[in-house]
């Protein structure tokens, strides 16, 4: 997710200068139409699933008449509150964004309401005890998420009494999935003494990472019975290593995701990975009706949430010939 700082700070000053360059001059005017103006500002492009977000963000944008400020933070909480800052400066009607890390947001969230520009977060939350400064929270409830993973090892162990080794590969540090998805699935199997997580360690979300991590869990720990991979990406990195040192992934070593992407649908149908929690990165045509309800001035629920499954191999082998990302 991480890029080296010179090349973010080069990415972001580009980016943060063609967006000042296209600002309306007052709040609602459309960049001088009527047209409802929404900045958004992106975590990065660290996966599959972040690819496939942005792609529904731009595609229902367009669709729904919506102009779209998109700004790519590259992984970088100061970039995207440079963005959101400079949102504000343009006076765009809307502001949405999926915060890298859950802390730090108060201030320029402050800034926002102060200047009458309602803010929705999407896929994930914030850590503020003052909720009035977003209107509503669209995404995935990631503790459930890391609930149903832990539900699948629990009953798949059923019956069995010998230990059962697990390492856990994290997303990015502070973000809200990756503490979410730990504590679900920490929930669930502290209840069975068998269930030991090992080894717990960052993955940043990506697939390179993931492989990194992993390889240095199989020098470290040589009696690995199960991964829980806290998206697809680092899972697919972990098959990597794991074949690499010779063991067969889905049979050796059980592997349980989050996300379900393509590629990683794809492994689950091979049965290199045996369970994944969906985790649907298509929030486009909702947040667009949203941020029309907002602007509008109407009521909507400070918490809205996306619709998603879990999937097996079987299953996986029959949904991947429609599944969109």
């Amino acid at each position: 997710m991480l890029k080296r700082w010179s090349a973010a700070v080069l990415a972001g000053a580009l980016a943060l200068g063609a967006l000042a360059g296209c600002g309306g001059d007052s709040a609602g005017d459309g960049g001088g139409d009527d047209k409802l103006v929404m900045g958004f500002a992106q975590v990065g492009a660290e996966s599959g699933w972040r690819t496939a977000n942005t792609k529904s963000i731009q595609d229902s944008a367009s669709k729904a008449g919506i102009e779209l400020k998109f700004f790519d933070a590259q992984g970088k909480q100061e970039n995207q509150i440079k963005a959101i800052r400079n949102f504000i400066t343009q006076r765009v009607d809307v502001i949405a964004f999926s915060p890298v890390v859950e802390s730090g947001w108060g201030p320029v969230l402050k800034e926002a309401k102060d200047a009458n520009i309602p803010v929705i977060l999407t896929d994930r939350a914030v850590d503020t005890p003052d909720t009035t400064l977003y209107k509503t929270f669209i995404g995935s409830d990631f503790v459930l998420e890391g609930k149903k993973a832990g539900e699948w090892l629990v009953k798949e162990y059923e019956g069995k009494t010998e230990p059962v080794n697990i390492v856990e590969l994290q997303g990015t540090p502070g973000a809200a999935p990756a503490n979410d998805r730990k504590e679900g699935f920490g929930d669930v199997i502290k209840a069975d003494p068998k269930f030991k997580v090992i080894a717990s360690q960052t993955g940043q979300f990506t697939r390179t990472d993931g492989k990194e991590v992993m390889e240095a869990f199989l020098k470290a720990h040589p009696d690995i019975d199960v991964l829980y991979a806290h998206n697809d990406d680092m899972g697919l990195g972990a098959i990597e290593a794991i074949e690499a040192a010779g063991k067969k992934p889905g049979t050796d070593i059980k592997i349980i995701t989050v996300d379900a992407v393509k590629d990683g649908m794809t492994a689950l149908s091979q049965g290199k990975i045996n369970f994944i929690v969906e985790c649907s990165p298509l929030l486009g045509p909702q947040l667009m009706d949203l941020a029309k309800k907002v602007h509008a001035g109407e009521t909507i629920e400070p918490r809205v949430l996306t619709e998603e499954t879990t999937f097996n191999q079987e299953q996986a082998t029959a949904a991947l010939p429609t599944r969109q990302y």
